[in-house]
């Protein structure tokens, strides 16, 4: 039997988590986390292969987004104790994970510090800020300005997004193509139609619904230190990565590969940020479900 769950989960600290829980009752998970900016939300054409494999798609939306309590200060390793969380409320002892851009990280963190993780993917995931990575090289214009902002502190990057919130918690798909033209190549744009251009605008309504703090604070973790070491990644790690992404280059799966004790690379020639999600994303689900 398939059902579809959403709730507002308590956590040790007083904060409220929101979870988006799908698929069959008692299939092993796939915990997901969602990119930058992201909501549980779904997407729905990711959401049917997960169920098409058997598995149960479980989904938060990270501290400042949507209806979760903002988390001041957070680290991206903070997120594997409201991970450890909404497993024991699952009654969950097992698990793979996925992060797809953001997410990356989050999904790293979840590898390395969550108990009963069998195995994590990685999709167009960023890498760390401050190793031997050129972080913004081959970044599109917008993600430089974003950034440069991140660089500066709290304050410059909240003045950053809040000229645009009210846009975002409306936004369509064709304005998103507009908005993000430095940051979509050809390939990316042609992604945003249909469904999953109308489930991406519904992301960004859902993400800013509560106002910046979840973008900001994403962001400025992605620019500090994570709070693990890669090394702690004992488990297989799945990058995929396309050579024509201008939100996360290339380069970052490179280095991610090289970075990981026992990474396995997919880095695919002609695909951007959301092609190669969108367009791979059953690929990356049959390597994923052979480690359960």
């Amino acid at each position: 039997m398939h059902s579809t769950v959403e709730d507002s989960l308590p956590v040790s600290d007083g904060r409220r988590l929101d979870v988006r829980v799908s698929g069959p009752d008692h299939g092993d998970v796939l915990l997901y986390h969602h990119g930058t900016p992201g909501a549980v939300a779904p997407i729905r054409t990711i959401e049917r292969h997960v169920h098409d494999r058997g598995l149960r798609l479980v989904t938060t939306s990270r501290p400042g987004y949507g209806g979760s309590t903002r988390r001041p200060g957070r680290r991206v390793v903070d997120v594997v104790d409201d991970s450890a969380a909404v497993l024991a409320w699952l009654g969950a002892d097992r698990c793979v994970v996925a992060g797809w851009s953001g997410g990356g990280p989050h999904a790293l963190a979840c590898a390395a510090r969550l108990t009963g993780v069998l195995g994590v993917l990685v999709i167009a995931g960023v890498g760390p800020y401050g190793a031997d990575l050129d972080f913004l090289d081959g970044m599109g214009e917008g993600n430089i300005d974003e950034f440069a902002a991140a660089l500066e502190g709290e304050d410059a990057l909240r003045r950053y997004f809040e000229l645009d919130v009210e846009r975002f918690r409306h936004i369509t798909a064709a304005q998103i193509i507009a908005s993000l033209a430095s940051v979509l190549p050809d390939v990316d744009r042609a992604v945003l139609s249909g469904e999953v251009g109308d489930d991406l605008s519904t992301q960004f309504h859902a993400a800013f619904a509560s106002g910046v703090d979840g973008v900001v604070d994403d962001d400025l973790a992605f620019t500090r230190p994570w709070g693990f070491d890669l090394a702690e990644v004992t488990v297989p790690a799945m990058i995929w990565q396309g050579d024509r992404d201008l939100m996360v280059p290339f380069a970052h799966g490179e280095w991610l590969t090289r970075a990981l004790p026992h990474a396995r690379a997919h880095l695919e020639v002609g695909e951007g940020h959301l092609s190669l999600a969108i367009g791979s994303f059953t690929r990356m689900l049959d390597e994923l479900v052979t480690h359960l």
